[in-house]
């Protein structure tokens, strides 16, 4: 009930504090490449239900037909705001929407798309009994995926073999020891990271 109501409070005064960067960043979208400037991917959430997570579009139209891994910084299908976008995790803002909805907590187990899901296994699938988040542990340990991504010769396994499983491991990890501070503790490293 408390980590409702601190999403709640914390995501609807993000919302309002940012809007001025929210407004900023969809001119700037719309102006590079055609488009819609809020990109929806189909996720899986809390007790294994899909639900539509928000970013900023930071691809070309129609890039996900070519792969939902996102291999290196400069994978042709970003854009050049898209590239930005993505360095300062610009493009994760609208999932604030997300948590306010209900479908996500600030912190939690990052969202994974169905094709992953799938592959869980029984003790994995654990992760969905809580709300995803917009960071957890795995997103600061994990910060530089897509450079991995692209160093392994075949990016799809790699992710599958190596990075997917600690990130689970993880994620099951905080869900056993979860509380407010440590999610605190958690949105201060993850900002850190992302400036530092």
């Amino acid at each position: 009930m408390f980590k409702r109501l601190f999403d709640i409070i914390f995501s609807a005064l993000g919302i309002i504090i940012l809007s001025p960067i929210f407004l900023l960043l969809w001119f700037t979208i719309k102006l590079e490449s055609h488009g819609p400037a809020l990109f929806m991917q189909t996720r899986v959430g809390k007790n294994n239900k899909d639900f539509k997570l928000i970013k900023f579009r930071s691809m070309y139209l129609n890039s996900e037909s070519f792969g939902q891994l996102t291999v290196g910084m400069r994978d042709p299908r970003i854009t050049n705001v898209g590239y930005t976008l993505r360095k300062y995790k610009l493009d994760e803002l609208p999932q604030l929407l997300n948590v306010l909805k209900g479908d996500m907590s600030l912190v939690g187990p990052r969202p994974e798309v169905r094709k992953y899901v799938n592959m869980y296994t029984p003790e994995q699938m654990k992760v969905l009994e809580v709300n995803p988040g917009i960071t957890d542990y795995a997103s600061i340990q994990f910060i530089n995926e897509n450079q991995l991504l692209a160093n392994a010769e075949n990016p799809d396994e790699y992710y599958i073999n190596n990075i997917m499983p600690k990130k689970l491991e993880m994620n099951l990890q905080y869900i056993k020891s979860n509380n407010p501070f440590k999610d605190i503790s958690l949105i201060l490293k993850t900002i850190f990271r992302i400036i530092f």
